[in-house]
């Protein structure tokens, strides 16, 4: 197995890298190489003032086998190493490696790091599922190596599995919400103009829905302050890129040509991955949010999709539309 270290994002490597993704332990969007390479090239759209990148890559033969896309901060309390895409707005990390690499990549990996010639006292990596085979992986390899490696829970990451029809998932939630359901979207679709569905396709149109759906954003306080230039310029950067590889849901919940509601979701290994929302005050009286996900269940369900996947954050609502728990954790192996 032979590791080279990359300071650049390794061009040569990007039909690899994604191959390697598609078999790897750990397969998720936020993964794939250019949503990596869009990510690095705003630092998270601003979360990192002190980065430098260390993509460490591991080869047999010809074979890429695996990848620790990495980089060195001081921003942190410590020292640390980190994985390209913490923290903020990368739901779900991992190392990249194929099933039977990833032990022999992590110990190898282990002994790269030491000898390079950085002062870092942590390896940190956010945003694990608590299912992730690196867990085990690493936590084994620490034992050995007689280090410490901490696991953490960060955060609930509920997800919806969907069966094959509506009146099924209707029948597995709640009484009460499936009543709620029903009446808010029946009574969206009986107003004098009635809610539809738009899911953007039209590659003419994409901007213009983007600054769209980033108004509809702005419409709240809180996500108004989180949008700054640079993050602005990420969010605009991972909607083309998902665009461009095929995987983008870009919902609109439209009375007429007026647009009420948004949900920015990955359309990704057979299941819709919810990463962003908007919402405008001025249709709230008909619950446009919950109209629009009823719609897009529709949608995931008829469209054959396995799961809907809120991904981070323990919102009542996510509940409310019969979402059972994960977690995402982290891991920190102390040098």
């Amino acid at each position: 197995m032979k590791l080279t270290l990359h300071r650049t994002f390794p061009e040569d490597l990007h039909a690899a890298w994604n191959d390697l993704l598609s078999k790897s332990t750990t397969h998720v969007p936020f993964l794939r190489y250019e949503y990596q390479k869009d990510w690095w090239a705003t630092r998270g759209g601003g979360e990192w003032q002190q980065a430098d990148l260390l993509i460490v890559t591991a080869h047999e033969g010809d074979t890429l086998v695996g990848v620790a896309p990495l980089f060195f901060t001081t921003q942190t309390e410590k020292p640390s190493l980190l994985l390209v895409g913490a923290v903020e707005i990368s739901d779900y990390l991992d190392i990249i490696a194929l099933p039977g690499k990833l032990n022999p990549f992590l110990a190898a990996l282990l002994d790269f790091l030491e000898e390079l010639d950085l002062p870092w006292q942590e390896l940190v990596l956010h945003n694990l599922l608590d299912d992730s085979p690196s867990l085990p992986a690493l936590q084994a390899l620490a034992g050995r190596l007689g280090k410490e490696c901490r696991v953490e829970v960060l955060q609930r990451s509920p997800y919806i599995p969907l069966p094959t029809d509506w009146e099924t998932y209707l029948a597995g939630v709640d009484k009460k919400q499936r009543h709620e359901i029903r009446r808010k979207m029946r009574r969206a679709a009986e107003l004098e103009v009635p809610a539809s569905l738009h899911i953007v396709e039209d590659a003419a149109s994409l901007d213009a829905e983007i600054e769209a759906f980033l108004g509809l954003m702005a419409q709240d306080e809180a996500k108004a302050r989180f949008l700054t230039g640079p993050m602005r310029e990420q969010m605009r950067q991972t909607m083309r890129m998902a665009f461009t590889c095929g995987c983008l849901n870009l919902a609109f919940l439209q009375f007429g040509n007026e647009k009420a509601a948004a949900y920015l979701s990955f359309d990704y290994l057979n299941r819709i991955w919810v990463y962003n929302s908007g919402f405008n005050p001025r249709y709230f009286e008909t619950s446009p949010g919950w109209v629009l996900l009823g719609h897009m269940i529709q949608w995931a369900i008829s469209n054959g999709r396995e799961a809907l996947d809120f991904m981070r954050g323990d919102e009542e609502y996510k509940y409310r539309f019969g979402a059972v728990d994960r977690h995402v954790v982290k891991a920190t192996l102390i040098r």
